[in-house]
């Protein structure tokens, strides 16, 4: 019987399994994945041009996914100035809060924005042009009214509005979403922080000066930029004196980079010559240090020179020979003379003898 039980039961998880399986397949075939090669369209003054019948979708109906005849028709609307990645993240996470979403985006005219909010720097075509190009929109409503009627929601079958949750004070009004939420047709989104419309000109009124300049040497003239004559003429030479220092800061690095070479090749030059240097004394102590080969050279040239040297004999006796082998004086290089006692009285000298005493 547990055996059976396993097997039931595991009989009914695969079947779980296949039936999840089958929802998703199907669920794929409802939302097909559409290649984006075209903008979004605008829609008709009439509102919507579908005849299929329009039953009331709950929001629980909506999460668990609709048919792919019945998309849930989600509206978003703003004035979208300036164009920038919060409302692209906003029109995103409004596409997403469905499986199976159209996403309609109403965009007010500058006449209703001028009127409530102010000055845009876009005109309205511009502003209906940047949406009907994002990727998330899927139809744009041009001259969108400020407050939702229930006549507007229902030309355009409109089943949800989506925006962010903060209380938006407008037009006499604490929130103009307010009966949206009391009606359960409300689906709030996030806002993106640090990015937003009023923040962008905030930036280019602060730093007024460095764009106005920037135009001008991209070739506005005064008049397109509304500069008078003096405030031209001042940008003109600021932009020169940057100029200026610009050049200046380039030849310091370039100077800055050759001082730094010539120091790394003079700290070799040092480096070079302190070891050529150790290496030539030490060389010389090898050389003429004590007991050392210079004067074991010296020693033997002494008596090779003095094995060499020529026996030297007196000037004024040829014949006369020299002692080898000894060092001679000055006065042993002189004449030998031979002292005799002289003869006595009388005595006969001879001829021999006298010659040699004459000589």
């Amino acid at each position: 019987m547990v055996n059976r039980r396993r097997n039931g039961s595991r009989a009914n998880g695969r079947a779980g399994r296949g039936g999840v399986q089958a929802q998703q397949q199907q669920q794929c075939k409802r939302s097909p994945i559409k290649a984006l090669r075209e903008p979004a369209i605008f829609s008709k003054q009439s509102g919507s041009a579908s005849d299929t019948p329009h039953d009331k979708v709950t929001l629980a109906q909506a999460r668990r996914g609709t048919p792919a005849h019945r998309p849930v028709r989600v509206y978003a609307d703003g004035i979208f100035d300036l164009f920038h990645s919060g409302h692209a993240r906003a029109l995103m996470q409004a596409k997403n809060l469905f499986p199976n979403t159209h996403l309609i985006v109403g965009v007010c005219s500058d006449a209703l924005t001028h009127k409530y909010k102010g000055y845009t720097v876009m005109t309205e075509d511009e502003r209906y042009e940047a949406l009907i190009h994002c990727r998330y929109v899927d139809e744009v409503v041009r001259d969108a009214p400020w407050t939702l009627t229930p006549e507007f929601l229902k030309k355009h079958r409109i089943d949800f509005v989506a925006h962010d949750d903060i209380p938006y004070t407008s037009a006499g009004s604490e929130d103009v979403y307010k009966h949206i939420k009391e009606a359960g047709m409300f689906v709030a989104t996030q806002r993106t922080e640090g990015i937003s419309t009023s923040d962008l000109i905030t930036r280019i009124v602060r730093d007024y000066d460095v764009y106005v300049r920037r135009n001008l040497q991209r070739g506005y003239t005064a008049r397109e930029l509304n500069v008078g004559f003096i405030n031209e003429k001042k940008y003109r030479l600021q932009e020169q004196v940057d100029r200026m220092k610009e050049t200046v800061r380039t030849v310091e690095e370039k100077s800055k980079h050759l001082v730094h070479r010539v120091e790394e090749k003079s700290h070799d030059l040092i480096y070079k010559w302190e070891e050529k240097s150790r290496e030539f004394i030490r060389n010389f102590l090898e050389l003429f240090g004590p007991d050392k080969a210079w004067h074991m050279i010296q020693e033997r040239s002494g008596r090779v020179l003095q094995a060499l040297s020529p026996y030297q004999s007196p000037s004024t006796s040829p014949s006369s020979s020299p002692t080898r082998g000894r060092s001679t004086s000055p006065v042993s290089q002189w004449p030998l003379l031979r002292f005799r006692s002289p003869p006595p009285k009388g005595a006969s000298v001879s001829s021999s003898e006298g010659d040699e005493g004459e000589n």
